[in-house]
């Protein structure tokens, strides 16, 4: 797995302890994300996804100023079309990029949010993935090409040149674009305009199934850029033994569930179609692909509806490597305290991931 690239998650979030983290004051202050950014350089990730939504800090501007207190922590920065004109992010990011010296991804998010509080409007599950499909196809020319004109069903511009423009780098013409999204619209906008297809934590082979489909469909549909690359966002639970690790897992899970009463309603949690996949490999079993946990998915908010991979590291970066035989290079990891599975997962998981063979 010497070729996949491995980044974290940094919660930017309103309220204290996200899925059990340590609910301290200041949590979401800059010194306790900046700790967390340079935890990540320090212990061998290259950067973290920050999360977007309406009830949360902006996330652009959270990624900014951890970007100006790191040397090459690259976060991995999630945008919603209609919160952001394609024009002004594609300056923003090409500013960012710029001034960071090329260290900004992005990843395109187009699930459900408090879109009327912003001053957008909800279409269908058709017209909102045309509408982010068109928003990265935009954006993408602002970045590579000059004098760009597009007259579009949702957005126009005319002779845009964004300033300062993207420098391309070995591999990278201009950030990276990742996109998630299981349903057929969102399939179609992955296999023809994101860089890396984001999939959540699903057994082997549904991720063997769906990559091979989103290949298929790039074939078909006249891809233009090149081939699709593939990431997985999981939550890896790790200890220094696999009981112990299935202890505290199973220990966790109960606390988790435990707070829910406590926890806002979330609107429309489980309306994404990849969402609802994660709830429906319950029917399963609880536990699939040897230590791929499901339980935590039932739990929803805290849990936000997602799976585990529970073990040792050795335990955990053996069905890591299952995932990279299929086709995953791209792994955004996480799990809580935060700031403490930065380190041990850093220290201990890693260097396991970065072997060879």
């Amino acid at each position: 797995m010497t070729t996949a690239e491995f980044l974290w998650y940094i919660p930017n979030e309103i309220r204290p302890g996200h899925r059990g983290d340590d609910a301290v004051p200041g949590h979401n202050s800059l010194d306790t994300l900046t700790r967390q950014a340079v935890a990540i350089e320090r212990h061998g990730w290259r950067g973290a996804l920050l999360g977007a939504g309406w009830d949360r800090p902006d996330t652009f501007t959270v990624a900014t100023a951890l970007v100006a207190r790191t040397a090459c922590f690259e976060p991995l920065i999630a945008v919603r079309p209609g919160y952001w004109r394609p024009a002004h992010f594609a300056a923003a990011a090409a500013t960012l990029d710029h001034l960071s010296g090329g260290r900004v991804r992005v990843n395109i998010v187009s699930g459900r949010d408090e879109l009327a509080a912003y001053g957008d409007s909800e279409g269908d599950q058709a017209q909102r993935y045309a509408r982010t499909g068109e928003f990265m196809r935009l954006v993408r020319r602002l970045w590579t090409e000059r004098d760009v004109t597009h007259r579009g069903e949702y957005f126009q511009v005319t002779g845009s040149t964004v300033a300062p423009r993207v420098q391309a780098r070995p591999g990278r013409p201009h950030p990276k674009l990742y996109f998630g999204g299981a349903s057929a619209a969102a399939e179609r906008v992955s296999a023809t305009e994101a860089d890396v297809q984001l999939f959540w934590g699903e057994p082997l082979d549904g991720i063997a199934e769906r990559i091979a489909r989103l290949r298929e469909l790039s074939g078909k549909l006249g891809r233009e850029h090149p081939p699709l690359e593939f990431g997985l966002r999981i939550t890896t639970f790790v200890r220094d033994t696999t009981e112990q690790a299935w202890s505290d897992a199973e220990a966790k899970v109960a606390d988790l569930a435990a707070r829910q009463d406590d926890l806002p309603e979330r609107r429309g949690r489980f309306h994404a179609v990849g969402q609802r996949r994660l709830l429906d490999l319950q029917a399963r079993g609880e536990v699939l692909d040897d230590n791929l946990y499901t339980t935590p998915g039932r739990i929803g908010g805290e849990g936000a509806g997602t799976t585990w991979l529970v073990g040792s590291a050795a335990d955990v970066a053996r069905s890591l490597r299952r995932y990279a035989e299929l086709g995953i290079t791209h792994f955004v990891l996480s799990d809580t305290p935060y700031l403490q599975e930065i380190e041990r997962q850093g220290n201990q998981l890693l260097p396991l991931l970065r072997m060879p063979g």
